[in-house]
């Protein structure tokens, strides 16, 4: 009996070994598939990133084009604002002149003057 045993324990080896060797192979075979994988996700990502980046870098330059235009509305609005003021007073200027009220025209012209 102890002869049978050691002449199948040899043929059961390199059997056993060559399972192996197959499973290491197709374990080899996946590791390098997912370390490939790995670094293409990894290429993705950066680009992803980048895009990112520039995406923030635009935003950044629309939000100080938008305070920009909001500080030159202002601007516009403060001056459209002075000029109501100073047709008024010129269309109460040109009123008082029309009731001979040359007292009140002048006044009104001093205040133009200082507006």
């Amino acid at each position: 009996m102890s002869a049978l045993n050691t002449t199948s324990t040899p043929t059961m080896r390199p059997r056993f070994r060559l399972k192996r060797k197959i499973a290491m192979k197709g374990v080899t075979t996946r590791f390098r598939r997912m370390k490939t994988d790995m670094e293409e996700i990894s290429r993705e990502q950066e680009s992803i990133k980048e895009g990112q980046r520039q995406v923030r870098a635009k935003f950044e330059a629309i939000q100080g084009e938008c305070e920009r235009l909001r500080e030159e509305t202002n601007n516009i609005i403060q001056q459209s604002a002075m000029t109501q003021i100073r047709l008024g007073i010129m269309f109460n200027i040109l009123k008082a002149r029309e009731e001979g009220n040359f007292a009140r025209a002048s006044n009104l012209t001093q205040l133009l003057r200082s507006v």
